[in-house]
């Protein structure tokens, strides 16, 4: 089985992770950047649309 990933960027200081599609919440929760702790929607948070994409898939 292949680990799914995408790729996350806060837009208040920039920090980049990835996590698992299938663990995040829904698309229009609020959602905490682990750093700077800024909280927005967690689509604010996708790097890319094939990003967007893949957390559709898993909800």
């Amino acid at each position: 089985m292949v680990d799914a990933f995408i790729r996350l960027v806060c837009p208040e200081c920039n920090k980049e992770w990835q996590d698992n599609p299938a663990e995040l919440q829904s698309l229009r929760s609020n959602f905490s950047c682990p750093d700077c702790h800024a909280t927005r929607r967690l689509t604010e948070f996708m790097r890319t649309e094939r990003d967007l994409e893949a957390v559709k898939q898993f909800q």
